[in-house]
């Protein structure tokens, strides 16, 4: 899975889900010549991305290659079951990345179109996101 190697604050504050707010980076195919796009927004934790990589990678074989546009940086936390209010934050559960409608979250490239798209299709059901399969043309 995911993480950073080391991070400057270990818990970060809540902060409000900008859901409805487009994205303005990383809206292009830049690098592959098919990729997935989030229509709504999320958290997408890193566990999530690990397992729509291992799909689409199955698919793809060898013959694909496939980026990850998007890296879980966001730490977020968790309390145990049945414990009281009060005495602080949980301890830390995972890492996330705040996916807003318009990101390109994975890209394709080195196969032909059918497998390309059925690929990123599998792997758009794991997430947590709508999403839309679209080619470098469409993406522009």
């Amino acid at each position: 899975m995911l993480l950073p190697k080391k991070v400057k604050h270990r818990k970060w504050q809540v902060q409000r889900k900008a859901k409805l707010v487009p994205e303005t980076r990383g809206t292009k195919i830049s690098f592959g010549s098919f990729g997935i796009r989030a229509i709504t927004g999320a958290r997408v934790k890193s566990n999530q991305i690990e397992s729509a990589r291992k799909a689409m990678t199955r698919k793809l074989t060898k013959a694909g290659k496939v980026w990850i546009r998007i890296f879980p940086d966001r730490p977020f936390t968790s309390k145990p079951a049945e414990v009281p209010m009060g005495s602080g934050k949980g301890d830390l559960d995972g890492y996330c990345f705040e996916v807003r409608p318009g990101r390109i979250i994975f890209e394709v490239d080195g196969v032909d179109e059918a497998i390309a798209r059925e690929a990123l299709r599998k792997a758009g059901t794991k997430l947590p996101v709508k999403t839309k399969v679209l080619s470098r043309e469409e993406a522009q």
